[in-house]
């Protein structure tokens, strides 16, 4: 049963870590003695809703929580720590802290672990996230208890507006680019130069074509840069921005 845990201390757990090809054995003091931390917990590693929208924007938001006196920010999965350490390395989530729940221990002392034998999952964590300051929940942002896999309150957005509700947050930067494209590294490194980090979109990988350049900026050459969905255009464009 889901139940809020607000103004208690967070399970004491050892965790099992792959570190360097070490184990290195992570407890729960290591974690949050002494620190203002971010946890988000999630039903799998890779699985679409985490991959696609939860943990990239915590990884995103990572410099505006540490400005908020965040010490770090953590991903809670019940997944092995392999599983965990590939899943890091494909999204480039260099911010985040994960964490394996790898038998389900932190996730049932929080009761928090939950049943997708439908799904052939078997036992993993509900989506909640919170914030703990010392070992002890302050505050706890948990899914509803409805059907399927709910994504409405435990995002970075809504932990951020806790947090502090005015917080400054940094503009979203995509760039279509080629490979050999001196025009791309310019403007990349403008955008570098301007502390703006940015999502490359790089065209003839992962499926995305030329057309996908024409679709989406109106143009036939890289780069094509946007900034919170106004179409900047290409480097000499970005350039004039910046300077404006």
């Amino acid at each position: 049963m889901l139940s809020n845990r607000e103004g208690q201390k967070v399970p004491q757990v050892t965790f099992h870590t792959q570190q360097d090809n070490q184990w290195k054995n992570i407890t729960t003091d290591d974690l949050f003695a002494g620190k203002k931390v971010v946890i988000f917990a999630l039903p799998g590693a890779f699985t679409p809703t985490c991959s696609s929208t939860h943990l990239p924007r915590y990884n995103e938001l990572a410099g505006v929580f540490a400005k908020e006196g965040v010490d770090s920010i953590i991903c809670l999965s019940v997944n092995d720590t392999f599983v965990m350490n590939a899943w890091q390395a494909d999204q480039d989530a260099e911010n985040i802290t994960f964490i394996p729940d790898g038998n389900g221990d932190f996730s049932r002392g929080m009761d928090m672990l939950v049943s997708k034998s439908d799904l052939g999952f078997g036992e993993r964590s509900w989506r909640y996230s919170m914030l703990v300051v010392d070992g002890v929940i302050e505050k706890q942002f948990i899914e509803p208890d409805v059907p399927g896999d709910p994504f409405q309150v435990s995002d970075a957005d809504t932990m951020l507006a806790y947090l502090n509700k005015d917080a400054e947050q940094p503009k979203r930067v995509s760039i279509l680019t080629k490979a050999g494209c001196p025009h791309c590294v310019r403007a990349k490194a403008i955008l570098t130069a301007q502390g703006l980090p940015f999502e490359e979109i790089e065209l003839g990988s992962k499926g995305i074509s030329y057309s996908s350049l024409a679709a989406i900026s109106g143009r036939g050459t890289a780069p094509q840069v946007f900034i919170d969905g106004e179409h900047i255009g290409g480097a000499d464009e970005l350039e004039k921005w910046v300077a404006a």
